[in-house]
């Protein structure tokens, strides 16, 4: 039983270390580079463009070529170990921009790291999440996994989210990249060198093939679904992480430290409100608590719209963190569901490409976040923090409430045209008093 408890605290603290670069460079890239160096909006609304279509083709070929490694240290290592230093190295650059950098110059500087860094994440990313399911086969182990990751998860995002703004006002962005990259780096690395796959078995499984694979995943229904449930939460939240340090400047009119008061109360009612969603799993089941979550997220950026206070906003905050809790407790154990699916019916472990082409879905969240800062140009003027138009406040408030508010209905409104056969409620999720026990 130690060595179970050992092996899952290895994998989930794996979480931890994947958040904190990718959450850092997705949050305050826009505050960086439009608030601080002159940057436009339509240029970042292009970086963040061209890195969704990179990533549209990078990500099935990471998934592809990790399902068909074979090494005496598993399929995912190896990738791991490669990426992890590039990982570090592209954020650190992406936040050390050269002196004296503008227009062109800016833009291509800024397009180069945010891809490589990005890039390098989805590699990361892709095998980590196709060691999930194959280390964790059962319910049990895989909900108690899920919740103890899910928390690393939020821990990351308290420390890369929400203490960032007095991080930087005291260091500077790029000392706290170096920070912040070797940090996650190390943990990335920890995790890789202690989750052992089984090798053996792998050895005498069939390699995927990749036409094989496009083709079974382009007519899984529950893939496109899931996909794009996901890829609308996950807009709204960049959104609302990339957008908060302008709601607090233009809307409330405070200081950018305050950002970390409202970004701490989304994550700290994270850690609080995901036990409390996991008791609501074991009762009413996966799908339905994961729509449950969806719709209450969505009506928890309505009040941020009309937070006119710092109180009023933490208050609003505390609402979004809530239904935030709701998701990262469902989503994971949805796609999970579809791997095991593909499993059973193709006989092949194709986690690698199913974890990368879901990782892409949700990356698309570029997309959206790149037209909603296209579109503050284009409604109400805002082009950078030297030209913030006429109405910045009414442009944040947008940015923060009103889209986001959008994506996720659409995100609940995919949410009903997928569904599994749910186990029984012990098997699905244990209840918090089990998860203690563990």
């Amino acid at each position: 039983m130690a060595s179970e408890r050992l092996k899952r605290f290895n994998y989930a603290i794996g979480m931890f270390g994947t958040s904190i670069p990718i959450n850092m460079l997705k949050t305050y890239a826009a505050a960086y580079y439009v608030l601080g160096l002159g940057l436009t909006t339509p240029q970042l609304a292009l970086v963040l463009s061209v890195y969704t279509f990179i990533d549209a083709l990078d990500n099935p070929i990471y998934g592809y070529l990790s399902d068909r490694t074979r090494t005496r240290w598993g399929r995912r290592r190896p990738w791991l170990v490669i990426g992890t230093p590039l990982l570090v190295l592209g954020l650190i650059a992406f936040f050390s921009a050269p002196a004296g950098l503008s227009g062109n110059s800016l833009l291509g500087y800024a397009m180069l790291f945010y891809i490589l860094t990005g890039t390098i994440d989805s590699l990361i990313n892709a095998n980590y999440g196709a060691l999930f399911p194959e280390l964790f086969p059962d319910e049990h182990s895989r909900a108690v996994t899920n919740a103890m990751r899910q928390a690393f998860q939020l821990v990351a995002m308290i420390i890369a989210i929400a203490l960032t703004p007095m991080v930087t006002e005291r260091l500077g962005y790029s000392l706290t990249a170096v920070i912040y990259g070797i940090l996650g780096g190390a943990v990335i690395l920890y995790m890789t060198f202690t989750s052992r796959e089984e090798t053996d078995q792998a050895a005498l499984e069939d390699l995927p093939r990749l036409w094989d694979s496009v083709r079974s995943l382009v007519t899984n229904r529950k893939f496109w679904v899931a996909g794009f449930a996901n890829a609308f939460y996950s807009a709204a939240m960049s959104l609302v992480m990339a957008s908060t340090t302008f709601y607090v400047k233009y809307s409330l009119g405070l200081s950018p430290g305050q950002t970390t008061m409202l970004l701490g109360a989304v994550l700290i009612v994270g850690i609080v409100g995901v036990p409390l969603w996991a008791r609501l799993i074991r009762s009413f089941g996966t799908m339905r608590v994961w729509r449950a979550a969806l719709v209450t997220l969505a009506l928890a950026f309505i009040p941020l719209y009309f937070a006119t206070n710092l109180v009023q906003a933490v208050i609003a905050s505390v609402a979004v963190g809530l239904g935030f809790a709701g998701v990262i407790s469902t989503m994971d154990l949805v796609q999970a569901k579809i791997m095991d699916e593909d499993t059973a019916r193709y006989n092949v472990r194709r986690e690698g490409i199913i974890s990368s082409a879901l990782g892409f879905m949700n990356r698309l969240n570029g997309l959206f976040t790149a037209g909603a800062f296209w579109l503050v140009f284009v409604l109400f003027g805002f082009q950078s923090g030297d030209v913030p138009g006429p109405n910045p406040a009414l442009a944040s408030r947008f940015l923060i409430a009103v889209v986001p508010c959008t994506l996720m209905v659409i995100s609940f409104g995919f949410s009903f045209f997928i569904d599994f056969r749910e186990p029984s409620a012990e098997l699905e999720l244990v209840s918090s008093d089990a998860l203690s026990k563990e």
